[in-house]
């Protein structure tokens, strides 16, 4: 039996069966439920154990702001590569999906006062600067 867990706004879920994951965008109630059986939430990480690198790192630029994945570049190979970089500026969210053989990072044409970045690694799951 699965434990229930609320939904929230903003979580992500993963579905352990053909690997569907969503955003939920309005939180309504209900259990999310994908191929017969409940979705996984996605929990935000926010401290690297590995050799790979994950927690996204943000530095301002001159016309905004770019996210890096991590210290040290991510791998970003055919088996193994970061999905999307997602920032939330002021409240605000942005979003740049990637593929293998892209570099690790995104750039933001904006600025604000509290800036959160989160990414989402195809093996590792979502992390989030801290």
């Amino acid at each position: 039996m699965h434990k229930f867990i609320m939904v929230e706004r903003g979580q992500i879920y993963k579905c352990n069966v053909c690997g569907n994951i969503v955003e939920v965008l309005n939180a309504g109630g209900g259990q999310l439920v994908c191929c017969g059986q409940p979705m996984e939430l996605m929990a935000e990480k926010t401290q690297d154990a590995g050799l790979e690198k994950h927690v996204p790192v943000i530095e301002n630029t001159a016309s905004g702001i770019k996210v890096k994945v991590g210290s040290v570049p991510h791998p970003m190979e055919a088996s193994h590569y970061i999905q999307w970089i997602e920032v939330s500026v002021d409240g605000v969210s942005y979003k740049k999906f990637l593929k293998s053989g892209d570099a690790p990072e995104a750039e933001f044409p904006i600025r604000g006062e509290k800036i959160v970045a989160r990414e989402y690694c195809n093996i590792h799951g979502l992390w989030k600067n801290g």
